[in-house]
């Protein structure tokens, strides 16, 4: 598989040689799909908390009397059948939320994510992506220069300047090979790998 090197200018200087098997296989849409989804699931923590009829504020008293008015039989105020009444399957804060996803069928979906983005065109290399200096508007000026406005881009190592300079960017995203996501890799219009990073993804996912 054959991946464009861009060069400062955001134009394809040269081709770069990529494993088959990690930038080449066939999307498997099902798969991506229930990376996604258990990526966002296992991301939700169980804070949610409801009372169910035994736990809301209310009195024991007999509303009214069973018989003569008219009205439907009531216990207390505390049926969920009643405003300000108990839920009957209250939400719980230990609910678990989490997807089980195999490594296999997790490494299978990236492979098929980075061979989908090589083939929309998408995906390229650049040498590095790096700055001099912790600025934002130092990164800002690079991406524009390149003619790209919403990217990820993995590099081998992100420094202290990179990471600071680019995280006030809400369009760009930076994570080393081992941080790299399905949500993050299906959310940004553009990937940019550098030539070093190549080699650790190819090593983690082949």
């Amino acid at each position: 598989m054959e991946l464009k090197l861009l060069n400062e200018q955001g134009q394809a200087a040269a081709n770069v040689a990529a494993a088959d098997t990690v930038f080449a296989r066939e999307y498997n849409e099902a798969l991506v799909h229930q990376l996604v989804v258990a990526y966002q699931a296992n991301a939700r923590s169980g804070n949610r908390k409801q009372k169910d009829r035994e736990e809301v504020n209310h009195s024991t008293k007999k509303p009214w009397r069973q018989k003569g008015t008219g009205r439907a039989r009531a216990g207390m105020t505390s049926s969920p059948l009643w405003r300000g009444g108990g839920r009957i399957f209250p939400n719980s804060p230990d609910e678990n939320f989490s997807h089980k996803v195999n490594k296999k069928m997790y490494r299978a979906g990236l492979c098929s994510i980075f061979s989908q983005l090589a083939r929309d065109g998408r995906l390229a290399v650049v040498d590095q992506f790096a700055v001099a200096a912790p600025k934002t508007r130092l990164v800002a000026e690079k991406l524009k220069a390149m003619g790209l406005q919403s990217v990820l881009v993995i590099t081998d190592t992100v420094d202290e300047n990179l990471y600071l300079a680019a995280r006030n960017l809400p369009h760009l995203l930076v994570l080393e090979p081992q941080q790299a996501d399905p949500v993050s890799l299906v959310r940004y219009k553009q990937v940019l790998i550098t030539k070093s990073a190549i080699a650790k993804i190819e090593e983690m996912l082949a």
